[in-house]
């Protein structure tokens, strides 16, 4: 920032003086005017301060945290639910519902009918709550705590972790909300976008079962046809009704609505149906359907739709182009529902060379992914240049996933993509990912934004302020100009003095769920930086 100074030597300051307050005090509009860029200027110094401050912790990572611990983060719009639950919560609730563990394989099962049988290596998974080897043992396979003592890659370690503590997850989606929210909210998050699978009952999806009953016949249209003869719409009224009895039980456990409640209670909350693209086509496209109706639904809290599993699987690599078709062609079906694709989470020898060049493009260009997930190997694409020029023309943003990047791929540093992106303008924001898996939350994703991509405060404030104006929630933005962030003519004067003071601005918010949370960051922002 240009700063001017005037300089004023002698006595010719006193006259100076005299002649600039009688200008003022002779004109109301100009000193109305002055007002207004004192308060203007007063916010930028604010903000400028902040970051001074913030470059002054860089030597000292443990104040550097303590810093952006307290500062507001908007959202997390990449957060698988089943991995962001730590390892400890799943030792818990497998011991409560009287699951075994495999002590070879630390995997869970149920009990069979004679019970779990110690002598076999398949005691109750309640031993290990008074065998802190075995609870230790448990934690580094469900997580990538000490992960390189495993005898395996990152990435498989990383992936191998959901198969394991897997059935801890049954049935145990409000306590895994209430967990998410609560720790969101301890790291000043906003709004969250989870990834789970809706219709999931205990004998199954039930998108999957009436995808295997129809089958996959290469053409979506008759697909869908047999898809809804056979009570496809069943699967999203499950979904609407499992997500609602979960939240029931997130609000009983952080008591919302009392005076004790839990801040996690205030975190909005908004949920992508997740397919899983190494399941059969017949599977895949069945869960496409649900999470499009879902995320159509005005009435549902589903707002999208993702591909989730690993990239470089077999069914993955092999039925890729076939899914982004699958994409292309349900689109227009749902016009409200929103798409977001994991797309480039691969890195050279992961796959062969080609796997490395038509994911991301595909995943823009045929299924018009409106965000990206991961977008790593963006520079090993056909023509990357032109795609991330496509990208930022399309405001196509990219959900950073920093831990997950270096633990699962080994990127990191000057090898991650973030600063090119940047770089092209195109939009990114930082996200957990699987906290639970990763060990992480969101404060050190940007802790490590900070040490591993030399990320400034402004730098990552504005990547706060995207997460929101590309969040999937219903509403007009904030900003008439999301790269300037310019405010919408309603709110111009409220956002200059970060007070809500206009009948305009205020129905302007009551009418935007989105608004309403970009306004309440502004808020949080204005506070955060007085401390500086």
């Amino acid at each position: 920032m240009r700063r001017h100074i005037l300089i004023v030597r002698g006595g010719k300051f006193a006259a100076a003086l005299v002649l600039v307050l009688s200008y003022v005090l002779s004109s109301p509009a100009q000193a109305r005017r002055t007002s207004d860029d004192t308060q203007t200027s007063s916010v930028i110094s604010s903000e400028q301060r902040t970051a001074r401050h913030f470059e002054s912790l860089r030597k000292s990572p443990p104040q550097l945290l303590a810093f952006l611990l307290a500062m507001p983060k908007g959202g997390d719009l990449h957060n698988h639910l089943s991995g962001a639950i730590y390892a400890e919560s799943y030792i818990q609730w497998a011991s409560d519902n009287g699951l075994c563990i495999n002590t070879t394989t630390m995997a869970l099962l149920p009990p069979p009918k004679t019970g779990c049988d110690p002598k076999s290596g398949q005691p109750m998974a309640s031993t290990a709550l008074a065998n802190s080897m075995l609870y230790g043992q448990m934690i580094d396979a469900w997580s990538m705590r000490n992960w390189q003592l495993s005898g395996q890659s990152g990435h498989d370690h990383f992936f191998d972790t959901f198969g394991k503590f897997g059935p801890a997850t049954w049935n145990q989606t409000g306590k895994m909300l209430a967990e998410a929210v609560a720790r969101a909210a301890r790291g000043h998050v906003l709004y969250l976008e989870l990834m789970l699978t809706p219709d999931g009952t205990p004998t199954g999806v039930v998108s999957s079962q009436i995808g295997d009953k129809v089958g996959w016949d290469g053409n979506p249209e008759s697909t869908l046809n047999k898809l809804k003869s056979n009570g496809i719409d069943s699967a999203a009224v499950t979904g609407i009704k499992n997500l609602q009895d979960a939240e029931i039980v997130k609000n009983g456990l952080l008591k919302c609505g009392a005076a004790e409640a839990d801040p996690g209670c205030l975190v909005t909350v908004r949920y992508i149906a997740q397919v899983s693209r190494g399941a059969k086509l017949q599977q895949v496209f069945a869960q496409m359907v649900t999470g499009f109706a879902l995320a159509n639904d005005p009435n549902s809290k589903v707002v999208g739709l993702n591909l989730v599993q690993a990239e470089d699987g077999l069914s993955s690599m092999t039925n890729f182009s076939v899914q982004m078709q699958m994409l292309q062609y349900l689109r227009p079906l749902y016009p409200r529902a929103h798409v977001s694709l994991h797309a480039g989470e691969l890195a050279p020898g992961v796959v062969p060379p080609d796997g490395l060049t038509f994911h991301i493009r595909d995943s823009v260009m045929t299924a018009r992914a409106e965000r990206i997930g991961h977008g790593v190997d963006i520079m090993h694409e056909r023509e990357p240049f032109e795609l991330l020029k496509e990208m930022a023309r399309r405001n196509v943003m990219v959900e950073i996933c920093l831990s997950s990047n270096d633990l699962i791929l080994g990127v990191a540093g000057a090898q991650h993509p973030l600063a090119t992106y940047m770089q092209y303008g195109v939009p990114v924001a930082l996200a957990t990912d699987d906290e639970g898996v990763s060990r992480s939350e969101i404060s050190r994703e940007f802790l490590k934004a900070a040490e591993d991509q030399g990320l400034g405060y402004i730098q990552m404030k504005t990547m706060t302020r995207k997460s929101l104006q590309y969040a999937f929630i219903a509403g007009g933005s904030l900003w008439s100009d999301a790269h300037k962030f310019m405010p919408v003519t309603q709110c111009t004067q409220d956002i200059a003095l970060m007070k809500l003071t206009s009948n305009g601005c205020r129905q302007y918010l009551d009418g935007s769920e989105k608004a309403k949370l970009q306004w309440k960051l502004e808020e949080e922002f204005s506070e955060f930086e007085r401390q500086w």
